[in-house]
C-alpha cells in the first residue's frame, strides 16, 4: 500500500544529498515523521499545509518502511501511518510535485 508524506521542496533536496530523510521541522517536534493515505492526504494539506507553494508529495510502499513504522489513530480516530526515525530515500517509490491550483489548494497527481 502507498502512503504520502508532504515534504517541503528545499528539506527534500537536503535529503537526497544525506540519503535519509528525517521529516519536516514539524515531524522533528512531533518525533516522527507523518504519511496519509490515498484517501486522507488531500485533507492533511489543506490542513497541515495550505497555500504552502513549495511542496513535493513523496510516495512509499508501506511495507518497504523500516522497523519503526506503526499506524496509530489520529484525527477523528482515523489510522495514520507514523515513522519513527529517518526514511531512506532508496525506499522512495516516487515524488512529485504539488502545485497551488488557481482555488489555492493543492492540485493532486494521480496516488498510484
Amino acid at each position: 500500500m502507498l502512503v504520502f508524506h508532504l515534504a517541503r521542496r528545499e528539506e527534500w533536496v537536503a535529503a537526497q544529498r544525506t540519503g535519509r530523510y528525517g521529516g519536516s521541522s514539524d515531524d522533528r517536534a512531533d518525533g516522527f515523521i507523518h504519511f496519509s493515505t490515498a484517501e486522507t492526504v488531500r485533507e492533511s494539506a489543506a490542513r497541515h499545509r495550505a497555500g504552502e507553494s513549495d511542496l513535493v508529495l513523496i510516495a512509499v510502499a508501506s511495507e518497504e518502511l523500516p522497523g519503526a513504522f506503526r499506524w496509530e489513530r489520529a484525527r477523528d480516530g482515523v489510522l495514520f501511518p507514523h515513522l519513527y526515525g529517518a526514511l531512506p530515500i532508496d525506499r522512495v517509490k516516487w515524488v512529485k510535485e504539488l502545485p497551488l491550483g488557481a482555488d489555492g489548494r493543492h492540485v493532486f497527481p494521480p496516488l498510484d
